[in-house]
């Protein structure tokens, strides 16, 4: 079987930081990637796609990515399901990313001045 996701697309906000009772970093963040077809009316859609990040890679995420950042993912999809407080199935698929690339520079002040 082969379960293998590779995505490239723009954060939706900044990437969210938690700790799980064991200490392990764990951070969030939606992707938008873009659709490679156009609609009728000549858009282009986007998906969102759910990502966790874990360990020290979701450190560094949280201290480099930002709403709008370019980066790649590359893992797993991974189901899961809860109940809500209303007693409805929730059921969530998301990327369980091993990896991140980073793919725009890191703006410097010189940047920032521009």
């Amino acid at each position: 079987m082969i379960n293998r996701v590779i995505l490239t697309g723009r954060l939706t906000k900044a990437p969210g930081l938690k700790y799980t009772p064991t200490g392990k970093a764990v951070a969030n963040f939606t992707l938008a990637v873009n659709r490679t077809y156009v609609n009728g009316d000549g858009e282009r859609g986007a998906d969102f796609i759910n990502c966790i990040l874990w360990g020290k890679q979701a450190e560094n995420a949280v201290k480099y990515l930002h709403k709008g950042s370019l980066c790649g993912v590359d893992g797993t999809l991974r189901t899961r399901k809860y109940e809500n407080n209303d007693g409805n199935t929730i059921y969530v698929v998301e990327v369980n990313v091993e990896r991140v690339q980073f793919l725009e520079k890191k703006k410097d002040q010189y940047d920032e001045q521009y």
